[in-house]
């Protein structure tokens, strides 16, 4: 039996409503056990309600003081003239001429959710068994994305938000504010979306479109923020978000790098799930590291049970969990450039750095060969575990995570022509890499200025190795793309120093031109060429690295050669 819709709920304190009763208000107003009902009333004349509802027990019972609470407004609110009802399992305890409905659905059990946050958790695990055909042990995958939000960050956001509501820290008609690469947003949007909260995410520029247009599709507002300043940069995402928080009226930053909800969520189900999944014979868990949440709280659980599983954090090359310094790298949703509270080290056996390359490839690998569409963490972790699988035994279980699917990822690493451009896959025939390898002979791989060099140095290093260009850097090589920042060219410095004497200290970051046009080192030729119809050079990508410049002279002079 359907419940009516009511324009106001009065839902008495410490109560729970069942969502079905939620849903259907209009409106849904948490009265404290204290609130005197003259005043309660007295906000209803205000608002004229066609229907009030009034619930004072969960199904099956509850509190009798919240229940006896709610008889009373009840019978207030009719004496008032509202229409009300009063929800109940126990019709004899209504006020006279106040109607009744059931609180509990009196109809045989549905096998349905109360609302997809419900969904949350109980993934499935699969056999990796194509893939790991060589390895002499068992690969087995815990299927994140099947989580209704998309990942494996349905979790946290769920625990997250509801701690917060317990603690005080989020109230209705809030604004969650989040620094996000896109699943933990998406994860928090659906819970906004179930629960009545505004949204504000500002996410790295190096997110993928499907993912921004994955959170607007929410209703939750996108602010894109650059990739290659550090952490306490203003322009950071995490700078950002901080920001919009202090300025904003009701907002709660769920802070999921700091929040102990986040391995919490973890150490409570998924942990329990992968023991119960495997029986107990898990010997090691691999996991592509991000905030640390989730191989902290997989990690402290599983040890728990079994002090010797080991477990492997996969991270992209330049991260710091791996050593690196935090440069950029392609690889959404995992790694880091700074050490996060979340992240429990004393959890994690091994690290295993991996790069964009084996990353990309790899997850196509998967997508492929098992049929599951993945993303490029999925290809961290999947590379690791088979890293780490040559050496084991027959006896020995690999649980892989896969914490997100490849849908939010079809414009990149899985797009031929951006894999191309980065120089991830080779084409057939002469490619922008033999032209390259010709070149190297005569020159250093990356002639490069910086930005905070002077014009007097670009002239030097041009008149130095008799080139008309180069990139402007804002590191030493071997750098990721995201540290070009520009170009300059000798034409563009005859045009400031001319006549101007005092140009040529001018730092070279205040004059720069754009980056160059990149084209990918396995791209033909033709690509090359067509690249320079709009650029006097191109920058050539080896993995998304720069590792050399091409010219019309440069393909000039190797096909007179050839």
């Amino acid at each position: 039996m359907l419940p009516p819709r009511v324009d106001v709920l009065l839902v008495v304190d410490p109560v729970t409503a069942p969502h079905v009763l939620e849903a259907r208000a209009r409106r849904v107003v948490h009265v404290p056990a204290r609130q005197t009902v003259p005043t309660l009333i007295g906000e209803l004349r205000g608002i004229i309600p066609g229907l009030v509802g009034v619930v004072g027990e969960a199904p099956g019972g509850g509190d009798a003081a919240a229940s006896a609470l709610a008889v009373r407004i009840a019978d207030e609110v009719h004496r008032a003239g509202f229409p009300t009802v009063l929800f109940t399992d126990d019709p004899d305890i209504a006020p006279a001429g106040v109607e009744v409905h059931p609180i509990t659905d009196p109809g045989p059990p549905m096998a349905v959710a109360g609302s997809v946050l419900d969904l949350v958790g109980s993934t499935p695990m699969v056999r990796l068994d194509r893939i790991g055909r060589d390895l002499p042990c068992h690969l087995l995958a815990k299927l994140e994305y099947l989580n209704p939000g998309g990942s494996v960050k349905d979790r946290p956001a769920v625990a997250m938000v509801d701690a917060a509501e317990a603690g005080g820290l989020l109230a209705r008609g809030g604004t969650i504010v989040e620094p996000t690469s896109g699943n933990t947003g998406v994860g928090l949007a659906m819970v906004a979306a179930v629960r009545g909260y505004r949204c504000i995410f500002t996410v790295p520029d190096k997110v993928a479109e499907e993912k921004r247009q994955l959170l607007r599709a929410f209703g939750a507002d996108v602010v894109v923020c650059p990739t290659t300043v550090p952490p306490d940069h203003p322009d950071s995402y995490y700078s950002v978000a901080d920001r919009i928080t202090a300025e904003t009226a009701g907002a709660f930053q769920p802070n999921q790098y700091r929040n102990p909800a986040n391995p919490r969520a973890h150490e409570r189900s998924t942990g329990p799930e992968i023991w119960r999944q495997t029986a107990g014979r898990i010997t090691h868990l691999v996991v592509g590291v991000g905030t640390g949440g989730t191989v902290s709280g997989i990690g402290r659980y599983l040890k728990s049970k079994d002090p010797s599983v080991q477990v492997v954090a996969a991270d992209p090359e330049g991260s710091i969990y791996s050593g690196g310094g935090g440069r950029p790298y392609l690889v959404e949703g995992i790694g880091e450039d700074f050490w996060p509270g979340n992240y429990d080290a004393s959890v994690v056996d091994r690290v295993v750095a991996v790069s964009d390359r084996d990353s990309f490839l790899t997850a196509r690998r998967v997508t492929r060969e098992e049929g599951i569409l993945v993303g490029g963490s999925t290809g961290t972790a999947v590379w690791a575990a088979l890293e780490l699988g040559r050496s084991l035994g027959p006896e020995d279980v690999i649980v892989v995570l896969v914490p997100d699917s490849g849908r939010g990822y079809l414009s990149k690493l899985y797009d031929d022509a951006w894999m191309a451009d980065h120089g991830f896959v080779r084409a057939q025939g002469v490619t922008a890499g033999d032209v390259l390898a010709v070149k190297v002979g005569r020159l250093p791989p990356l002639v490069h200025v910086h930005p905070d060099e002077t014009l007097r140095a670009a002239i030097a290093v041009l008149d130095e190795y008799g080139v008309s260009q180069v990139p402007v850097i804002k590191a030493e090589p071997p750098v990721a793309l995201a540290e070009v920042v520009g170009s300059v060219s000798d034409r563009l410095l005859l045009e400031r120093t001319l006549g101007h004497p005092e140009a040529f200290d001018q730092p070279i970051g205040s004059v720069m031109e754009p980056p160059l046009a990149t084209v990918g080192l396995g791209e033909t030729a033709a690509s090359v060429a067509e690249r320079l119809q709009a650029s006097p050079a191109a920058l050539v990508l080896d993995g998304g690295r720069p590792v050399g410049i091409l010219t019309r002279s440069d393909l000039l002079s190797y096909f007179e050669r050839t």
